[in-house]
């Protein structure tokens, strides 16, 4: 069984690493196209794009990661089913669950990966992708200020802004909190507003102050209110995080911080869950593939239709079921692992049917 193993391994390991690098190279060669731009239109120096280029492979390699696992279970698996190598195996008397162990232990290994990668490389590498971006828009007179993002905005004072009017340089759906101690947070909100070096200014706004238990003592209105902040509005800018660019416990603190102000934040909560779903998805397709690729006789072709319409299906079920979770249809636990939940049922009933197929 130890040599099986190994064999199959290799199997796996060599399709699924010619995958991840075809893929990435096929979406960075998208990216650079939209790079090039930068080198035309606002006459950036060559190594900084490379430079930003290299800032997305993380990102990239991590959204391949997945697809290249479906891939090579069904080519790898295939190959030995169309090569009667299967026949053989199953012919030594081992079931077929036996021997796809060592496929749904490298799924789960890149799994891990993917998570693990996701949490501690790909947001610090996306954080220099956008501040490079940030500062060459920037130095071309656009706002620097980004929509939906955080930033801390210094004196334990967070800004979150919704949107930005790149054409008049408005602010619009501003909230501030501003923390005091172990409390609940200050909380400031407009419908839109400006900065210009040390003051921002807000406009048609509500402010009010959280008692110990959360609920509100103090509610004013505002038509015009300005926050002076210790340095230029482009240093604390500078600090702005998009959910992108956050780790899973990064998110986690901002949505308790907002929560506990009283604010609706359920898309972050839906994306907070998906942070640890989207990266099992390795193990749900070894899993869900394995089986499948025994009813494939027409070796590569088979593997890569069977490919491209699970992914079709997985992808779209998942942005719907993204969707049906910020809508409030379904609780954004479940809303997030609804489609992995309903692929790895699915897996282990044709795993159990497999010797049957086969």
């Amino acid at each position: 069984m130890r040599i099986l193993d190994r064999y199959l391994s290799r199997e796996l390991l060599g399709p699924f690493f010619f995958c991840v690098f075809g893929f990435t190279i096929v979406l960075l060669s998208g990216l650079l196209f939209q790079l090039t731009d930068l080198i035309f239109v606002h006459d950036v120096a060559v190594p900084t794009v490379a430079k930003m280029l290299l800032y997305r492979i993380p990102a990239t390699v991590v959204m391949t990661l997945p697809i290249a696992t479906l891939f090579s279970t069904l080519l790898a698996v295939g190959r030995l089913v169309q090569d009667n190598e299967m026949t053989v195996m199953r012919g030594s008397g081992v079931s077929y669950p036996r021997l796809i162990v060592p496929i749904l232990i490298l799924g789960l290994l890149i799994s891990i990966s993917t998570y693990l990668a996701s949490e501690y490389i790909v947001p610090p590498a996306n954080t220099k992708f956008e501040n490079t971006l940030r500062r060459i828009i920037f130095s071309d007179g656009v706002p620097l200020v980004e929509e939906n993002v955080f930033f801390h905005g210094g004196d334990d004072r967070y800004f979150y802004i919704g949107e930005v009017d790149t054409k008049t340089r408005e602010l619009k759906k501003i909230l501030v909190y501003e923390l005091g101690g172990t409390g609940f947070p200050n909380i400031i909100s407009a419908h839109t507003g400006i900065f210009h070096d040390y003051v921002w200014v807000l406009f048609d706004g509500v402010y009010q102050e959280l008692d110990e238990d959360g609920f509100v003592q103090f509610e004013s209105r505002f038509e015009r209110m300005e926050i002076v902040t210790e340095q230029k509005g482009e240093v604390y800018l500078g600090n702005q995080r998009s959910v992108e660019e956050m780790s899973r416990r990064e998110l986690g603190e901002y949505i308790e911080r907002f929560q506990r102000g009283g604010l609706k934040v359920r898309s972050w909560v839906v994306e907070h869950h998906m942070r640890l779903s989207l990266p099992m998805a390795s193990f749900v397709f070894a899993l869900f593939a394995a089986p499948l690729a025994l009813m494939g006789r027409g070796g590569r072709a088979y593997g890569v239709i069977m490919s491209l319409a699970i992914l079709l299906v997985y992808y779209v079920a998942v942005s719907v079921s993204r969707s049906l979770g910020i809508n409030e249809v379904l609780p954004p636990l479940v809303s997030a692992w609804l489609v992995n939940s309903l692929f790895f049922v699915s897996g282990l009933v044709f795993l159990v049917l497999s010797d049957r197929w086969y």
